[in-house]
């Protein structure tokens, strides 16, 4: 279709604008004309995203950036839409309600009601309400027919086909009462793990900080929580994930270190503690900003029965050798386009709806 390759067109060309931006801001280099305004543009609107939201460094909005240039490409963006029947498709109005907890969280939403000839209405978190509009904006310069198809939303949603809405728990039963009359893909809170066996690598634990540390934990495939036997030595975990301890140094997530380890020794719980990372033992999957939960286990089988009967509270699992939708230690965060949050796959609701 015609049409469907004009959008792959606009979002290779994107990609191309990501991957030398990053490659720019790692090497800079005197420009002139068109590009230096994007970069120039780009720069500063990284530079206010991270003044408006503590938590977007630039570090880790490049580390994003880097990821969806590394997607956005002509092969990569073709092999993921022929898993589709992509001749027939009747143009929806979407409504996207995004959230905010990383940054660009929300983009494969966004690609994916755009790449399949839809419009989409995009109501955006507070706290990332600057990187998508400027991407949006690179988008329409190179495709100016995309314009009448992005619109951003401030206030009530109206006249809209479908949503894809964002958020928590609490947050999900406001979305299913305003928009449970209308298709939707409702998601809610959702955490990953890490199963250990006591048998991995210097390497692969080491790894498993990129799955932890990343965007400070905040994202639904940040490594939460870990499953560990009875008798596993943390001190090899700890030395192993040593080298991210400069995590520490970051005020907001140095407050929230601080803030929980107090609570846990004033409510007298038993810690394990490195000094930038609390371990708690708890059942609970979502842990506070700057401690891990962890849970023992005596069996494999116990192990394989705990994650079937909690599969709905699970985004991720890290693990060697345990489960066949394991992902490697390391991994977590660098998704690919078939990586569909919640194990819903967003394209086949958008040609089904």
């Amino acid at each position: 279709m015609k049409d469907l390759n004009i959008r792959i067109k606009a979002f290779v060309k994107l990609g191309t604008f990501l991957q030398e931006f990053y490659e720019y801001d790692n090497k800079p280099i005197d420009l002139i004309g068109v590009k230096k305004k994007w970069f120039n543009d780009f720069d500063q609107k990284i530079t206010l995203s991270g003044h408006k939201n503590g938590w977007y460094t630039k570090e880790n909005i490049l580390f994003n950036i880097k990821k969806w240039s590394e997607l956005l490409t002509e092969p990569k963006l073709n092999s993921w839409l022929s898993n589709y029947d992509l001749s027939n498709i009747t143009s929806k109005k979407v409504a996207l309600i995004m959230a905010g907890n990383i940054p660009l969280v929300g983009f494969h939403d966004f690609l994916s009601v755009l790449i399949t000839g839809n419009k989409v209405l995009i109501k955006a978190s507070s706290n990332d309400a600057i990187l998508l509009p400027f991407l949006t904006s690179y988008l329409i310069a190179v495709e100016p027919s995309l314009e009448k198809e992005i619109s951003f939303i401030e206030g009530q949603l109206k006249d809209y086909d479908c949503v894809i809405a964002t958020g928590s728990n609490n947050t999900s039963r406001y979305f299913e009462h305003y928009f449970g009359h209308k298709p939707n893909i409702i998601r809610k809170n959702r955490n990953s793990v890490a199963v250990l066996t006591g048998e991995e690598t210097q390497e692969q634990l080491h790894a498993l900080g990129e799955d932890i540390f990343r965007y400070y934990g905040l994202g639904c495939r940040s490594v939460s929580k870990l499953l560990v036997p009875i008798d596993y030595d943390f001190d090899v975990f700890f030395k192993a994930i040593f080298s991210y301890n400069s995590i520490i140094d970051s005020t907001k997530y140095s407050n929230n270190y601080d803030y929980n380890k107090a609570v846990y020794l004033m409510s007298e719980f038993k810690i394990l503690d490195n000094g930038f990372l609390i371990l708690k033992e708890d059942e609970s999957y979502a842990s506070p900003i700057a401690s891990i939960f962890y849970e023992r286990y005596a069996s494999k089988e116990k192990v394989l029965n705990k994650l079937s009967q909690d599969q709905e509270k699970l985004q991720c699992i890290v693990a060697s050798g345990i489960c066949e939708n394991e992902i490697p230690f390391g991994q977590t965060q660098t998704p690919t386009l078939t990586d569909y949050a919640d194990g819903v796959d967003t394209v086949e609701f958008l040609l089904k709806t």
